[in-house]
């Protein structure tokens, strides 16, 4: 059958693996508890039943800031099939987010995870004329719970009922709004991206054929559902009839990866970054002959391409995962197969190592805005290549360099545009239809693509050199020291940097060096802390070109979070928070 609609995914799924037990998984009381498709199939029905007899009609809204659980899904599916809008909003934005979200979105209820975002929203609620009210998934003392909504489903369920709901599907075609997706921004407040249901299953008819997952596989999710890189990987496995496993949090998922050993997974890079880190960490620490096979097979690594190597590379290869790289496997349950990887470039040099550890990451790349997926890396040659994106997702898709760099869209999974905003949809999508993505990109051998930086953040030198920082970052981030950095330099004679250090490994690096500091701010003042922060500068200033290098650079005594305000929750800079936060450090750096 044709999907076309999200809620469509539901009856494919039964008719395709009517036998499915555990479509849907989640750890309650340190159990994992799984629900088969008839499980989901009735919950979601019965959600929309409940929101019918709340009165809402088609095109009413509602609101979810919630962790991973399948009662978000219960959720998403009753309400597309009932025609409401679905907000999902990020746990972690400030509360003048939250405001601003609930507020112009016009959504009639909202619907929390825990105690303790119900006691942060209900706050806030109050202050918002269209919030009618406020559900739980926990049970929490006071408020009212989501299984409210299913008990009123069944209660006033009769045939008339069934026949109204089918009745409203029928009304709901594949190009209806479906979401409103709140882009989290680097700077202001966020707009409303409005997707139609087309948006999200025009992609999973694409990317059915071009991975190697089935309905035998089991996922883990973790990164946010709201995030649409999360959500379109969800609507993909169950497309495909995949196990879906929720993490506990993210701080659980190296433990849950080990309990569910799982096939596939969805990430974003700086995640990557710190299993690898965490795995050169630990090979640091190897002395003699175990050290050096370690750093043997990681330079081995670093060399590898699709193009093969000849027989001496495969032989030596062979031996590095027998002994090396299946370790690395092992960490990630043993049976990863497909680690989709967005949101952010991925350097190149990690995927080159996990591809030859036989951790296979494909990096895509997309926007809130095409729901997301523009482009990316399949599992084998000639669709994938190091250093891009890969090719273009599907024929109906067209992408064009303007005459600037930048990257511009046209697509059936292009957004509807910004909600209540057509200022900004008109300065998004010109007036031929092309959407202007921000990033400046080249395609490589009229194939892949590649992504080079944001348009708004490449800067000026007062010699007038231009310089990309995300360029230079990546490079930077290689270093076991470095946790986060920026790049600053907008027309100043050089290029400079704040550096959030990794204080997990600088830490060690401290204990074994017997250098004894009160705490992180006296730490990063220690000179021989600053001298070995300058030894890593230089070392990889190597790698960049001469405009690039950095000549000067701070170091920050916290750690940059989404809770913190520094990075934004799908962990991407906030550049100008970050620049307002430490003026008095970039001032330092040029003397000002």
């Amino acid at each position: 059958m044709k999907v076309t609609r999200i809620f469509d995914l539901l009856d494919r799924y039964k008719k395709k693996y009517p036998n499915k037990k555990d479509a849907l998984n989640a750890k309650v009381d340190g159990k994992w508890v799984s629900y088969s498709i008839d499980d989901y199939i009735r919950k979601a029905e019965l959600v929309s039943f409940g929101l019918m007899n709340l009165g809402f009609q088609k095109g009413d809204k509602i609101a979810t800031v919630s962790n991973n659980r399948p009662e978000w899904n219960f959720m998403d599916i009753g309400m597309s099939q009932a025609g409401v809008v679905h907000v999902p909003i990020y746990p972690t934005i400030s509360d003048d987010e939250y405001r601003h979200i609930l507020s112009h979105s016009e959504a009639k209820i909202i619907i929390v995870s825990d105690v303790d975002l119900y006691a942060r929203i209900s706050v806030i609620a109050k202050e918002i004329d269209n919030v009618d009210g406020i559900y739980t998934f926990d049970q929490v003392e006071g408020a009212k719970n989501w299984e409210e909504i299913i008990k009123l489903g069944e209660e006033k369920e009769t045939d008339d009922l069934h026949d109204k709901l089918a009745s409203i599907k029928n009304t709901i075609s594949q190009d209806d709004l479906a979401t409103i997706i709140y882009t989290s921004g680097t700077t202001g407040l966020s707009k409303g991206v409005m997707l139609s249901h087309w948006s999200f299953m025009y992609q999973t008819h694409q990317i059915e054929s071009k991975i190697i997952i089935n309905n035998t596989h089991k996922a883990i999710s973790f990164l946010p559902l709201c995030h649409v890189l999360e959500r379109i990987g969800g609507y993909v496995w169950q497309y495909l009839g995949v196990s879906i496993y929720y993490a506990e949090s993210i701080d659980a998922v190296a433990g849950n990866i080990q309990e569910i050993k799982p096939d596939a997974f969805v990430t974003v890079p700086r995640l990557l970054e710190r299993i690898y880190d965490k795995i050169m960490g630990k090979g640091k620490e190897l002395s003699g002959v175990k050290k050096n096979l370690f750093f043997w097979a990681v330079d081995l690594g670093l060399q590898y391409d699709f193009k093969g190597k000849g027989l001496v590379y495969a032989g030596k290869l062979a031996v590095a995962n027998k002994l090396i790289f299946s370790k690395w496997r092992e960490a990630l349950g043993g049976n990863v197969k497909l680690i989709i990887s967005g949101g952010a470039a991925l350097q190149e040099r990690l995927a080159r190592i996990f591809w030859a550890a036989g951790i296979p990451v494909q990096e895509g790349y997309g926007l809130t805005e095409t729901a997301p997926v523009i482009a990316v890396n399949l599992h084998k040659s000639p669709d994938i290549k190091f250093g891009t994106v890969g090719p273009i997702l599907g024929k109906e898709q067209e992408v064009k360099i303007a005459e600037d760099g930048e990257i511009l869209f046209k697509g059936p999974n292009l957004m509807l545009g910004y909600f209540k905003d057509p200022e900004k949809t008109a300065e998004a999508i010109d007036k031929d239809g092309w959407f202007h993505t921000g990033d400046i990109g080249v395609m490589v051998d009229d194939y892949y693509l590649k992504i080079t930086d944001r348009k708004k953040e490449i800067f000026k030198l007062s010699t007038g050199k231009y310089v990309a920082p995300q360029i230079v970052e990546n490079v930077l981030k290689e270093s076991l020291f470095i946790e986060q950095l920026m790049v600053v330099g907008s027309n100043q004679k050089f290029t400079g940097a704040l550096i959030s250090p990794s204080f997990e490994f600088l830490h060690d690096w401290c204990s074994r060096k017997k250098i004894k500091y009160r705490d992180n701010e006296d730490l990063i003042k220690l000179p021989e802390v600053i001298e070995r922060y300058q030894e890593e500068v230089s070392e990889f200033n190597k790698k960049l070109g001469k405009s690039e290098q950095i000549k000067k650079f701070e170091l920050v005594c916290e750690e940059w979070t989404p809770d913190t305000g520094e990075l934004s929750p799908t962990l991407k800079l906030k550049r100008r928070i970050v620049l307002d936060k430490y003026k008095v450090k970039h001032d330092r750096i040029y003397d000002l």
